[in-house]
């Protein structure tokens, strides 16, 4: 890809790799900038500036220099790059002959298999808006490595055991109604977890009830075993809803119970290999070496933790799948558990496979305060979701009064749970991020709606140009009718999409690519602004109608892989 043409000029003539290849932030510093030469210095001892001088010289001096209009060097020692027209038309004729599959690079000789572990909600339990955060990123991230060639595997790890279940047996044995989980599973299993703990203060022998139910369903019991199963079949039915609002599917959903019958063996050979202690009654895997705090593996009272079925689950996959890496997306609270995690794996020689905890903060509101409820209570997904199209509804039919309800009714949900989305994603997932109602739901700044409605336009610009007898023909498009600056600043901004999918799934960072697409929308919009397309001369629109007509898909095919469906009209 041309781009990536580029790169590969610049690593041979540079003798480094690893350099930034950016759009500048500043347009009237060129169309691209590098700061390979700081790589330069370092291995020649050279001051940046000089070692500039020296890669601005080499990258003029062969017949390769025809695909820079200029280079220009910029304190401390940046390259920056203006491509020649024979360069931009290159690059156009490349996104032209590639269509909907340009930024799809993948090698064909990739074979390497990622687990995406994400979601990971508990049976019994309400999503919350910290489920949606991993669901969202999660997600984006298996379409990005997919689209870069990569065998994905999206794994639901779902919470469906542990002595929470106990309590939840216990208490619809005292006070359950059949009916009214089946009319409303999540939350009537939530009230009776609820209960329970009210209770409980009062009653602490409903603790030893519990205590015991768990210990029956652990030692296999029917009537447990029977409650068990119908509260999980009920919960992932509830999920599967969820889901599919979503626009969110798995290849596995599993749960800690799965890896229930594995747990003795694992004990049994952590302790035959050694790498055990006895501390206190329990056992333990010290981690000093690590500078971590011993990983619990069994209680004194023979309960295995969260840790030991999170092992088991490692070395399932390892048996299973020859994997290159697995991406564990999970809440920052969460980097105590996998740093331990990835240290056991460590002692047990599990280092044929790339771990990664891809961890993200919390959702603040407007306020800079956690996301709650007036009661102060974790906002519930459903509730969210509901919310973000009800107001988005009311912006599509404050501009679309004459649609069919039912029409609006479609483009709001799509509008509202992109908003969501792309609020997530745009922001960087390692720090907290903020939830305001009105950027989100925003025609005019950096949103979900904003991208939509740019495709929207752009897609009515080329019905229009149909109906006129004047479609993009890209058998008829030449290059030499796209000779101004906006031109070859689409063009550029267009060629950047493959690096943008790379550098977003590399860094595991969404809001890279998130942001390409708003700069791309802004570019497009601007450009339709200073250029007449469809009254302008047979030719110049053909080739105008066929850029705008690849940003289009450009659009579409960004929007995807962040999990945001297009629109027709809004």
């Amino acid at each position: 890809m041309f781009l990536s043409s580029v790169r590969e000029l610049i690593e041979e003539k540079s003798g480094v790799k690893g350099f930034s290849l950016e759009e500048p932030e500043i347009k009237a510093r060129g169309h691209l900038a590098t700061n390979a030469a700081f790589l330069m210095s370092k291995k020649s001892g050279l001051p940046p500036m000089k070692t500039a001088e020296l890669l601005r010289e080499k990258l003029l001096s062969g017949k390769e220099a025809e695909l820079f209009g200029r280079i220009e060097i910029a304190n401390p020692g940046f390259l920056n790059f203006w491509m020649s027209g024979k360069a931009t038309g290159l690059a156009i004729k490349e996104i032209i002959k590639a269509g909907s599959k340009w930024g799809k690079n993948a090698p064909k000789s990739r074979k390497e298999t990622i687990i995406v572990e994400y979601s990971s909600p508990n049976v019994a339990k309400p999503m919350h808006v910290g489920h949606l955060r991993s669901t969202i990123i999660g997600d984006a991230l298996a379409n990005m490595y997919e689209t870069l060639g990569y065998k994905v595997i999206r794994w639901n790890y779902i919470g469906d055991w542990g002595t929470q279940f106990g309590k939840l047996i216990a208490a619809y044995k005292l006070w359950g109604r059949k009916k009214a989980i089946e009319k409303n599973p999540i939350n009537e299993m939530l009230k009776l977890y609820v209960r329970f703990h009210e209770k409980v203060k009062s009653n602490p022998d409903l603790d030893r009830m519990a205590q015991i139910e768990f210990k029956k369903l652990e030692e296999g019991n029917t009537e447990n075993k029977k409650l068990w199963a119908w509260f999980r079949k009920e919960s992932l039915k509830e999920f599967s809803r969820l889901y599919k609002d979503l626009g969110v599917k798995f290849d596995v959903t599993a749960g800690e119970a799965f890896y229930e019958k594995d747990l003795k063996p694992l004990i049994d050979k952590l302790k035959v290999n050694g790498i055990t202690k006895v501390s206190e009654g329990a056992l333990i895997v010290p981690l000093d070496i690590y500078g971590l705090a011993p990983a619990l593996i069994e209680k004194s009272d023979g309960a295995t933790l969260y840790l030991t079925r999170d092992i088991a689950n490692l070395e399932y996959r390892l048996g299973k799948y020859k994997l290159h890496k697995i991406l564990y997306v999970v809440a920052n609270e969460q980097a105590h558990h996998f740093n331990q995690l990835f240290a056991v794996a460590k002692i047990l020689g599990l280092e044929s496979v790339s771990l990664e905890h891809v961890k993200f903060g919390m959702v603040l509101g407007s306020d800079g305060k956690k996301l709650s409820t007036r009661e102060g209570k974790t906002v519930i997904l459903d509730d969210l979701i509901n919310e973000a199209v009800k107001l988005a509804y009311k912006i599509v039919a404050a501009k679309n009064s004459k649609l069919p309800k039912r029409e609006k009714e479609k483009i709001a949900k799509t509008v509202g749970i992109g908003a969501i989305k792309y609020n997530d994603l745009s922001q960087n997932r390692v720090g907290d991020i903020v939830f305001d109602w009105d950027k989100m739901l925003s025609l005019t700044g950096n949103s979900a709606p904003y991208l939509q409605y740019t495709y929207v336009r752009l897609k009515s610009v080329l019905r229009k140009a149909r109906l006129s007898g004047g479609s993009a023909d890209e058998a008829k498009f030449h290059v030499k009718h796209l000779g101004n600056e906006s031109d070859s600043a689409l063009i550029m901004k267009l060629a950047q999409f493959p690096e943008a999918i790379s550098r977003a799934a590399e860094t595991c960072l969404p809001s890279h690519l998130a942001k390409y697409l708003y700069e791309l929308a802004q570019e497009v919009n601007h450009y339709y602004e200073i250029n007449s397309v469809l009254k302008s001369g047979v030719e110049i629109r053909n080739a105008r109608l066929t850029l705008i007509k690849a940003v289009v898909e450009i659009l579409k095919n960004g929007l995807d892989l962040l999990g945001i469906q297009t629109l027709e009209r809004m």
